[in-house]
């Protein structure tokens, strides 16, 4: 006989009553914890019990945080369903809800569900206050590292609440001791509470999960193809080496290792002049890496996925942005071999036949089965989709991420929660998906997961082989291809899965609980609810308040931020400094510290971008015209080696910043120094110059030629210089767009690949 919860604010019989969640919720209640459980054994329901005990004995606000919108929502739901709390108490917040009503919402709610950029955003424009929040979980709180909006709320939760309590729940924190440290750190975490799928508590509830592994050979014709990329990678490694850089292993190096060269010779161009050779160094290097990549999806993906990834890359070599790297590999010989070889090449990867055959078999045997294939690349889960399809009884469909690129259109979040509302019902049966399913997204139980290649990260891994053997058994199959790189990444995961099993169970036995919590723990399991949160609440309001530096400031200084800069940790760290920050939209500058100072931000990457596609001077013309006192930040290192432009283009640019538009360029190394920077500056013009704040000025209005320019260059592949050649030879947007492919063809820097991509953008059906 099933048993329930019993709890004043949960709805009766609809949360089982498991010891283990009990077990790791009591513990959790008495010290801000991390709490790492298998997927699919409930660490919602762990953080439900505690958010009902903080309720009913705290009272205050409740904050779940989640890094993306469907599970946002997925959270509301679940709670609306089994809290005895009004449901118009239960709120959710993310980007999609205005500012104001934001802050609203948040005043009326009980509990908020969000998305962390948006508290994030809310912190820092003040609409918001984590006061009376009495507990904060961290959904896939594995994500809590580096400048991720989980450290930001993490860090001021202590400072401001009255009595603060965090959870952490995650599947796979990884295996590194500094990544699970950090995690630790970063969430002000005492305590660390595990479960696995071998505890006796847990077992119970486990279905056995089948791991199978499925190894195929590269066929010859493929094997022809990756030696023509060896070969120039070959060439590429000598070159380097002439250059007076090596690197282990060459052609067989790890993308760690080709990564970490590129990143000396990038650091090798700070300051001062230097070695020519850096520059072609680099260079060299963007082309290792692009073919490294062929490399890679020629052993495990296949032909198909090779195609496409050549095709992008020859039409990146055509692109308004092209490097030089990306041209010479586009002219290589080699490169045109393979590009003609493919043509002929009629072998796909085995992968394909396989995939085919193990769902096949699978959905024959059971019609009513669910299966995801994952795969890293979305060209290869478009092959795979397509070639199920084409089997009878088998209802496949393509899950990929939000973001575009060429010829590749991503799915909105709406799409891909309507995908898993189908696949649920069985309109699909199988769930061909790119990463964008490992986590954050309410996938239902599956009968077989297929790993297309194995990945070299646990964390992942994980993840994967948690989508089945939830509610029944359940089977794994990894795809391997002898002899590739397939292996060594099967077994650097299977080993980082040990390591990290090993090391949260030594690091939670160095963090013992208090006796309280093994009291309250007991307490829980025997059903006492009501005098064990008595307890708990009593405990945890014992805390001393940790200091902010803004405690210790007593200057008022305030600075006027671009609501798109609200994204760089730039603001985050103005605001450990004390300054008043105010979020507005300004058409001029990216900060604003007085009526005559106004700042413009830029990374290595930026200035290069910017400079690139023609706004930079247009930025630095109207932050000139506006402010009688304009600064350039120039943030990071690198300046000289983004996008491989050579000194020269850099130091013009500079040189004409600084002369022509008598632009001040100051540089900062990372964004805390840039915050620094800023506070200096607003201290100079608000204290000792004595000067109010006032943001002014407006862009300048462009031309009718400036528009025109602008939307011919709006095209992909279409660049400033090539979009005013085609107005110069046709004289109007109009005629332009009539022109057949010979036509454009006779226009200077306009190729046949460019001129068949206008025509396919001008002449195709928009479908939505």
């Amino acid at each position: 006989m099933t048993e329930y919860v019993n709890h004043p604010l949960i709805r009766p019989d609809t949360v089982e009553q498991r010891l283990y969640q009990l077990d790791l919720a009591g513990k959790a209640l008495s010290t801000s914890t991390l709490v790492v459980l298998p997927t699919g054994l409930g660490k919602t329901i762990v953080a439900l019990l505690i958010i009902a005990s903080r309720l009913e004995t705290i009272g205050g606000k409740i904050l779940i945080l989640a890094p993306t919108k469907p599970l946002v929502e997925q959270h509301a739901a679940f709670l609306r369903k089994v809290l005895l709390i009004p449901e118009d108490k239960i709120l959710t917040l993310t980007g999609t809800v205005r500012p104001a009503d934001r802050e609203a919402l948040w005043k009326e709610g009980t509990i908020i569900i969000s998305t962390p950029q948006v508290i994030e955003n809310d912190l820092l424009t003040k609409r918001i206050s984590l006061e009376d929040v009495s507990h904060i979980t961290f959904d896939e709180s594995h994500r809590t590292v580096g400048n991720y909006a989980y450290t930001y709320i993490a860090e001021r939760y202590p400072m401001e609440a009255k009595h603060p309590l965090c959870l952490g729940i995650t599947a796979s924190p990884g295996s590194s001791d500094e990544k699970i440290n950090e995690i630790c750190e970063n969430l002000h975490i005492r305590s660390i509470a595990v479960k696995t799928e071998s505890d006796g508590d847990v077992a119970p509830y486990i279905h056995d999960k089948k791991i199978e592994w499925k190894h195929v050979r590269l066929p010859d014709e493929l094997k022809e193809l990756k030696g023509l990329l060896d070969k120039i990678l070959d060439d590429r490694f000598k070159k380097l080496s002439d250059l007076g850089y090596s690197v282990p292993y060459q052609k067989n190096a790890s993308k760690m290792d080709l990564l970490s060269l590129q990143k000396k010779l990038q650091s090798q161009l700070r300051g001062g002049q230097p070695d020519p050779g850096v520059y072609s160094a680099l260079s060299i290097m963007a082309e290792i890496l692009k073919v490294n990549h062929a490399v890679e999806v020629t052993e495990t993906q296949g032909l198909d996925a090779l195609t496409k990834y050549i095709d992008r890359l020859e039409n990146e070599a055509y692109s308004r942005n092209a490097s030089k790297a990306s041209k010479r590999l586009a002219d290589d010989m080699y490169i045109r071999q393979l590009s003609h070889r493919i043509k002929e090449c009629s072998m796909e990867h085995p992968k394909i036949e396989a995939v085919l055959q193990i769902v096949s078999e699978e959905i024959e045997q059971n019609s009513d089965s669910r299966v995801i294939v994952f795969t890293n690349y979305r060209d290869t889960a478009e092959v795979v989709t397509t070639t199920l399809s084409e089997v009878a009884g088998l209802r496949p469909v393509k899950f990929v991420g939000q973001s575009s690129r060429y010829r590749d259109k991503g799915l909105t979040q709406k799409q891909q929660v309507d995908i898993i509302d189908r696949f649920k019902k069985g309109e699909y049966n199988v769930l061909v998906a790119t990463s964008v399913a490992e986590e954050g997204l309410d996938i239902p139980s599956t009968n077989l997961v297929i790993f297309y290649e194995p990945i070299p990260s646990e964390i992942r891994s994980i993840q994967r082989k948690g989508r089945t053997g939830r509610k029944q058994e359940g089977r794994v199959v990894v795809l391997i291809t002898k002899g590739t790189r397939d292996e060594g990444y099967y077994w650097s995961s299977t080993r980082r899965e040990k390591q990290m099993q090993s090391n949260i169970r030594l690091m939670q036995d160095s963090l013992p609980y208090q006796d309280i919590e093994d009291e309250a723990a007991s307490e829980m399991l025997d059903g006492s609810t009501g005098e064990m949160v008595d307890k708990i609440g009593a405990s945890t309001d014992k805390k001393s308040k940790q200091k902010a530096l803004v405690d210790f400031n007593t200057e008022d200084l305030t600075v006027v931020v671009d609501q798109r800069e609200i994204r760089s940790t730039v603001v985050r760290s103005l605001e450990k400094l004390g300054m008043n920050i105010s979020v507005r939209t300004l058409e001029v500058g990216d900060y604003v510290v007085s009526d005559r100072l106004a700042i413009e931000r830029k990374s290595a990457e930026d200035l290069a971008g910017s400079l690139i596609d023609g706004k930079l001077f247009d930025q630095i013309s109207n932050l000139a015209r506006t402010y009688s006192k304009a600064v350039l930040i120039l943030e990071g290192e690198g300046v000289f080696g983004a996008r491989q432009l050579g000194p020269n283009a850099i130091h013009g640019t500079l040189a004409s910043i600084a002369l022509d538009f008598g632009v001040s360029i100051l540089y900062t190394r990372d964004t805390e120094d840039t915050a620094s920077l800023i506070r200096l500056l607003a201290k100079r013009e608000q204290t000792t110059e004595k000067r109010e704040i006032k943001v002014h000025g407006k862009k300048s209005s462009q031309t009718l030629s400036q528009q025109q320019e602008y939307i011919v260059s709006a095209i992909p592949e279409i660049g400033p210089k090539a979009a005013r050649n085609l107005l110069v030879h046709f004289g109007s947007i109009e005629a332009i767009m009539e022109a057949d492919t010979k036509q454009l063809t006779q226009v200077t820097l306009i190729g046949p690949k460019t001129a068949a991509r206008i025509r396919e953008i001008v002449s195709s059906t928009y479908k939505g």
